[in-house]
């Protein structure tokens, strides 16, 4: 009962969100630097789907196989696919949902690099851990908070709580929730930008 209302509850789109654009001045262009809420604006970045490794296909590019359930005490077989959710103006949700109460810890899903601790309008408190081949990014969103000692460039290990369930953003107050996300970085590997990749068959376990 709680699931179905949760889920009905999340309303709008929790999408990421880039870093607002250097302004223009003399001299070289300073390094972006971590942006409050108020600042933050749309990635452009593709909405196609990344095709997933087949069984026994070398997947050194690729997300890993079998990543965690990033919400402590939440099994595979409790995960809905919201990745093609309807969401906002239009657009698709792009990530999946993990209901939980607020608090509940939130862990790394693989081992990695944590490359942006980031405030936004609707992810609220962010953050996105880079797999080790740099080829990946991992996207926890709505969080109530950081674990203690989290900080960017930090290694991570799978299975490390890295945060909390929270409701920061735009998401319901009456609906903490994990919003988890995977995309294929490109060349430039932008911690904001990336195509999409589903989440949902990554979680559930391989039979």
């Amino acid at each position: 009962m709680f699931l179905a209302f949760a889920l009905g509850s999340i309303g709008v789109a929790c999408r990421r969100e880039a870093p607002p654009p250097p302004v223009a001045g003399p001299g070289p262009v300073a390094e972006v630097a971590s942006t409050p809420a108020s600042a933050a604006i749309d990635p452009p970045r593709a909405a196609t789907t990344v095709p997933l490794a087949s069984p026994g296909e070398a997947s050194t590019s690729g997300p890993a196989d079998g990543l965690l359930v990033p919400v402590q005490g939440v099994s595979a077989e409790q995960l809905h696919d919201t990745f093609t959710d309807a969401r906002g103006s239009g657009g698709m949700h792009d990530a999946i949902d993990i209901m939980a109460p607020a608090g509940t810890p939130v862990i790394a899903v693989a081992d990695g690099t944590v490359e942006k601790l980031f405030e936004s309008r609707r992810g609220g408190t962010t953050l996105y851990q880079f797999n080790p081949e740099r080829t990946h990014a991992y996207y926890y969103a709505h969080l109530q908070g950081y674990a203690p000692g989290i900080a960017e460039r930090q290694l991570l290990r799978r299975g490390q709580v890295i945060g909390y369930v929270g409701s920061t953003g735009n998401a319901n107050p009456q609906a903490p929730h994990l919003h988890f996300a995977v995309f294929a970085l490109g060349p430039e590997r932008r911690w904001w930008e990336g195509t999409a990749v589903n989440p949902y068959p990554l979680l559930r376990p391989r039979g």
